[in-house]
């Protein structure tokens, strides 16, 4: 009786921490690619699409089908032009609980701008 309430326990730890890793693999993976996607747009020679291209095809890439969305802009920080990509993707949760959606950023200085 003892093993079975013991073994259940260590089971049911042993899957919240899975999920926490694979919700931090998913994080990790989309802020990366939100950077590329921002230093690609950033690019003398690139546009905006072009950076939301490269974010969308990194993540998709890396994770394997999971609908991935990216927008891009152009603004201000510090008095300096930057482009900021914004990355979204569903979050994969066992059960009903946790966030929907997790979305990211990165922004990189714009090379266009004299």
């Amino acid at each position: 009786m003892e093993f079975v309430l013991v073994g259940s326990l260590v089971v049911l730890l042993g899957l919240a921490l899975v999920q926490l890793v694979l919700a931090l693999h998913v994080r990790n993976t989309l802020t990366s690619s939100a950077y590329e996607g921002a230093r690609h747009a950033a690019q003398a020679d690139r546009s905006l699409v072009d950076g939301e291209a490269r974010a969308e095809s990194l993540a998709a890439d890396a994770l394997g089908g999971l609908k991935v969305e990216a927008a891009a802009s152009e603004g201000m920080a510090g008095g300096a032009a930057v482009v900021t990509i914004e990355v979204s993707a569903p979050l994969p949760v066992v059960g009903v609980w946790g966030p929907g959606t997790l979305r990211v950023e990165a922004r990189a200085f714009d090379e266009d701008v004299p």
